[in-house]
């Protein structure tokens, strides 16, 4: 019997430009400061997941990453904004998240653009539902329960994407880490 391949856990997200995440950061420590049993994400870690691929053999991240590079030669960077923070799931939620404008509906083409190349790879099976541009910016800390609050919405000034990156995320005890494992500029 052969050994199980190594596995790792990916995921292809949206970089937003360092400004926007320090914005969104301060906003995210003042909004929630009331908030007891949240975990905040670092800023680093912000970003806006296109695909979630779940464990993969190590083996198929250069095709994976091929196959998200050539899909993105051609593309802009969209412009987009902070909308309004949204507890998700609503009955119990789990994170908090900002929602994104995305007025050109650039970073949606994007999505589907990668959806598609991934899904056509066999790498990933694309959600049933609508795809939510979003930024989690706090988790809700084991098993902990939170009564959601209202929250008033950051800034809205507009920003630009930054790049497209495969990840892997790394399941620490106090929450993932984020490994780039390719980047493509846009």
């Amino acid at each position: 019997m052969s050994p199980r391949p190594e596995r790792a856990r990916l995921f292809v997200a949206l970089d937003l430009p360092r400004s926007a995440r320090e914005a969104l950061a301060d906003w995210r420590t003042a909004a929630l400061r009331a908030v007891d049993g949240l975990r905040v994400l670092p800023p680093d870690a912000l970003h806006v997941t296109l695909c979630f691929l779940g464990w993969r053999p190590v083996n198929e991240i250069d095709a994976i990453g091929g196959a998200c590079a050539g899909t993105l030669t051609e593309v802009t960077a969209p412009t987009l904004a902070f909308k309004e923070p949204v507890w998700l799931p609503a009955r119990r939620p789990r994170v908090v998240t900002v929602r994104l404008a995305d007025p050109s509906g650039g970073l949606e083409r994007i999505q589907a653009t990668v959806s598609a190349a991934l899904s056509e790879g066999g790498w990933y099976a694309p959600e049933a539902r609508p795809f939510l541009p979003h930024v989690t910016v706090a988790r809700v800390a084991g098993s902990a329960r939170v009564r959601p609050a209202q929250l008033e919405p950051p800034d809205a000034a507009g920003f630009q994407g930054a790049a497209v990156t495969l990840y892997r995320s790394r399941l620490e005890r106090a929450g993932a880490r984020y490994e780039a494992l390719r980047t493509i500029g846009l």
